[in-house]
């Protein structure tokens, strides 16, 4: 099997480290640094407010968008940690070198001293919205971070991890409501698409990573425990386990019960179109190492998410029988 290789230039010996920015720039290099593209993960908290038939009560909307920022918030220092730990490796990485740590640009202390900041602060609003919300949000802060030191290790464990993280986002839509009095939980088999459409798309990002990096290893340690059947194999696997539980929801009875009709079904077509288009853009063009990226730039799959958005908008607030 052939790996296309990434070049790595190295510095002269004459050449010292990459000087600090000046300080007024250092506030948007931290930006820069806690990564706002990949921010967009954190609208899956939206789910409980779309789902709970609540997306125009303005103050549950509200109470929704501060988890939203919270959570974005705690992300980016999640993704500081992460650089922080991986800084030497990220060095030898095509792309990751160029990120204001790796490149020297932000300096460590730098780093560590504005997501202090943004930590003291995300918590100091989930404790707000309430004491179960700060809980889940430590909690996830914390499955992070053990992500970050132990559990990326681990073969299959680090795409799992990454799923995981999502389950944990939507579940804290659903506690951002309650904490407000709302009295709604969140279909099992909701969090069941959550979980195998997340695998996938960390899976498809692994299959990236895989094919593209020469001397995988360096870059990430499991990836050389991986081979490109056994992630086109486990795909398949995700992609139709998100296929079919996103099919089984939109027809199961608590789900036609709570929402008074069946015509979520209708969405079904749109999801397949989703999920098959991006396996193309993964398999055909050798995309998948960044989905966040692929989803802000790719036209068709926008096109694919504003359809399904609307469609199931149209569903659950206006078409009821």
């Amino acid at each position: 099997m052939s790996r296309k290789g990434l070049e790595v230039s190295e510095a002269s010996p004459s050449q010292g480290p990459p000087e600090e920015a000046p300080q007024f720039a250092s506030h948007f290099l931290f930006l820069r640094e806690m990564r706002v593209r990949q921010w967009s993960k954190n609208l899956i908290l939206y789910a409980a407010l779309i789902f709970s038939k609540n997306l125009f009560v303005l103050p549950l909307f509200l109470r929704s968008t501060a988890a939203f920022l919270v959570f974005c918030l705690l992300s980016g220092v999640v993704y500081t940690i992460n650089d922080l730990l991986d800084l030497e490796a990220d060095r030898l990485h095509e792309a990751k070198r160029k990120r204001p740590l790796a490149s020297g640009r932000l300096s460590v202390r730098t780093a560590i001293a504005g997501a202090s900041f943004v930590l003291v602060v995300a918590l100091g609003a989930a404790a707000l919205l309430g004491f179960r919300f700060l809980l889940i949000s430590i909690g996830f802060l914390g499955f992070n971070l053990a992500y970050s030191l132990i559990l990326k290790n681990i073969v299959i464990v680090d795409v799992i991890s990454i799923s995981i993280s999502f389950l944990i986002r939507a579940i804290a839509g659903v506690v951002a409501l309650n904490t407000a009095g709302v009295d709604l939980s969140i279909s099992p088999w909701l969090l069941v698409v959550t979980f195998f459409l997340s695998f996938f798309l960390g899976l498809c990002k692994r299959r990236y990573e895989f094919l593209a990096l020469q001397d995988a290893g360096t870059h990430r340690s499991t990836l050389t425990l991986y081979s490109e059947d056994l992630l086109n194999q486990l795909i398949s696997v995700a992609a139709t386990g998100t296929l079919i539980a996103y099919s089984i929801y939109t027809i199961w009875p608590d789900t036609v019960s709570h929402f008074g009709t069946d015509h979520l079904l209708y969405t079904i077509p749109i999801v397949v179109a989703g999920v098959t288009r991006y396996m193309f853009l993964v398999y055909r063009r050798n995309l998948g190492g960044d989905p966040s990226e692929i989803l802000l730039t790719e036209r068709s799959l926008w096109a694919t998410v504003i359809a399904w958005f609307v469609s199931v908008a149209l569903i659950i607030y206006v078409a009821q029988p």
